[in-house]
């Protein structure tokens, strides 16, 4: 297996290869391999992607970003919790475990950057086992965003 580069960025660290990369995979994985058109440039000035504490997360090998996910501060996707977001591996990357890398990455991250914050994330409804392994719960029904099924899932980190 070629080595995985991992980093973390705030917007206003991120050079400008690096956000054409990271939201060229974004589009690759969520509007064209799902086939779902949404706005994925979702952030007014200073929110989400653009807020001063969103962390980029993101895995490269060979200067690729083949990994990458956005965590965002309490008060942004949920007033009490961290979240968990833009979850996406480029699909030549998929089989190599970065998915696993890639969250584990991120709860980490979370609990640096946001100690004593439970991580609450919008999951696709078929992903459900998967963050079940890193710890979430299913704290929701299933409802549809963009059309496609998801729930909610909590982590509690602060029990």
């Amino acid at each position: 297996m070629q080595t995985v580069y991992w980093s973390s960025k705030y917007f206003s660290q991120l050079s400008l290869n690096e956000l054409y990369d990271l939201l060229k995979l974004r589009v690759d994985v969520f509007v064209v391999e799902q086939s779902c058109f949404y706005p994925d440039l979702d952030s007014l000035k200073g929110s989400l992607d653009r807020h001063s504490e969103t962390i980029h997360l993101m895995g490269t090998i060979n200067d690729e970003i083949v990994a990458y996910a956005r965590i965002l501060a309490p008060g942004q996707s949920y007033a009490q919790y961290a979240s968990i977001g833009r979850v996406a591996v480029a699909q030549k990357a998929r089989g190599l475990g970065l998915g696993h890398d890639l969250i584990s990455k991120a709860i980490t991250l979370c609990l640096e950057h946001f100690p004593d914050t439970d991580i609450k994330i919008s999951a696709q409804q078929h992903l459900a086992d998967y963050y079940q392994q890193h710890g979430f719960v299913t704290v929701s029904d299933m409802y549809l965003e963009d059309d496609i099924p998801h729930i909610a899932m909590l982590k509690n980190v602060t029990a």
